[in-house]
């Protein structure tokens, strides 16, 4: 009998959360196969069975256990079922006594009576309209997003709507992500400065050297190059914005590891981009596109969210005009990106339409003074409005390695 406990994350790391059993108890299990998804303070990782065999559960979703804790019994001699493929159709084929009592039938039989799924359930709430008089579009008959997203109230005078809720434990990592925002909005005496940024230039390089860029280098030439060596530059020349505080000690670091703030399958994540000053910009949409995949898939890693030592937060992907970034511990400081809209501006005493975004620098007011840190976002704004002569050298070419 194998005894699987729960493997180190990473450091500092000394308990998790069992966040779902994908197996039950009694399945057979494969070696590797994954068996339960951890939720630890940083991320959220698969836990592999060590060996094959019929697997017994030794703690239940929800629980928080201790790293080196049991937390399953694999019987390594008990053989595999015959006629079966997975342990998943061993189940459905000969499923435990504990099984029969489940109303299987009557739940398929619903869905032809106008159940809605999960996601159309919650908007048919919010909109008050009762499912039954909803036709559904999916199949059986079953009640889809779209159809309750396309549903009309009634007009007629208020009556019983649905008034449905949930309650639902937060993850672990939801709870430490909750945690280290209130700490950063109590412990830190944070600011927000503000600029806009003509985004033209930009906009004009990347419509001339895009498709060359994608077809040399495999990669799309993003804003996230642009921003990170703009962060960069701006960093050199702003040393304090890349500083943290210690205790009764201020830590300056010669080197620029850049956190990007990306949305995962679990929710934010920040994957840093390591030695930044070091990329060019295809290494930079390398990095960003790497790291981007691998926390889509969940198979970010806490070592590659640790240790960044500036953000970068992109909301302008979900439309945000205009926000004021919530720095991320124990870092000094966060650019947020925004969404890029036509404005009127004034250009050599004539008003023009360009593609303007606001940005936006929170800060720890205890290490960066309003001097640096206002210097540090029209750096920023400089090399994003020069591009070619700040970032690039005056030779494009060369900078995109064409």
């Amino acid at each position: 009998m194998l005894e699987m406990k729960v493997p180190s994350p990473g450091e500092s790391i000394t308990e998790v959360e069992i966040a779902q059993w994908l197996v039950e108890d009694g399945d057979y299990v494969e070696k590797d196969q994954a068996i339960a998804e951890v939720d630890s303070d940083k991320a959220t990782l698969e836990l592999p069975a060590e060996a094959s065999g019929i697997i017994t559960l030794k703690a239940e979703e929800g629980d928080a256990v201790a790293v080196g804790e049991v937390v399953c019994l694999i019987d390594t001699e008990a053989p595999k079922p015959e006629g079966t493929e997975a342990p998943a159709e061993a189940k459905s084929e000969a499923p435990p006594k504990k099984e029969e009592s489940k109303p299987q039938p009557v739940q398929k039989e619903s869905y032809a009576t106008g159940t809605p799924s999960p996601a159309a359930k919650k908007i048919l709430d919010e909109k008050g309209i009762e499912p039954a008089t909803v036709t559904g579009t999916g199949r059986d008959g079953r009640i889809t997003k779209e159809d309750a997203q396309n549903a009309v109230p009634s007009m007629g005078s208020p009556g019983a709507g649905g008034r449905g809720s949930e309650r639902k434990k937060l993850s672990m990592l939801r709870r430490k992500v909750a945690e280290r925002l209130v700490a950063a909005k109590n412990e830190t005496a944070m600011l927000t400065t503000f600029n806009e940024v003509d985004m033209g230039p930009i906009f004009e390089l990347r419509k001339q050297y895009k498709e060359t860029f994608k077809e040399k280098h495999g990669v799309s030439l993003g804003f996230m190059s642009f921003f990170t060596l703009a962060v960069v530059r701006a960093l050199e020349l702003y040393p304090d914005v890349n500083s943290m505080i210690d205790g009764d000690y201020k830590i300056t670091y010669d080197y620029k590891d850049i956190s990007i703030a990306v949305s995962g399958p679990k929710g934010l994540m920040v994957p840093v981009i390591r030695n930044a000053e070091n990329l060019t910009f295809r290494g930079v949409e390398s990095e960003v596109k790497r790291l981007a995949i691998r926390a889509r898939d969940g198979q970010i890693t806490v070592d590659e969210m640790t240790g960044g030592t500036f953000t970068i937060s992109n909301g302008g992907v979900f439309g945000s005009m205009l926000s004021t970034p919530i720095i991320n511990p124990p870092q000094s400081g966060i650019l947020g990106m925004h969404n890029i809209v036509e404005r009127p501006i004034v250009k050599n005493g004539e008003i023009v339409i360009a593609p303007v975004m606001f940005v936006a620098l929170s800060y720890d007011h205890r290490i960066i003074d309003g001097r640096e840190s206002v210097g540090f976002l029209v750096a920023v704004k400089e090399a994003l409005e020069s591009p070619e002569e700040l970032l690039m050298g005056n030779d494009v070419k060369k900078a995109l390695e064409l």
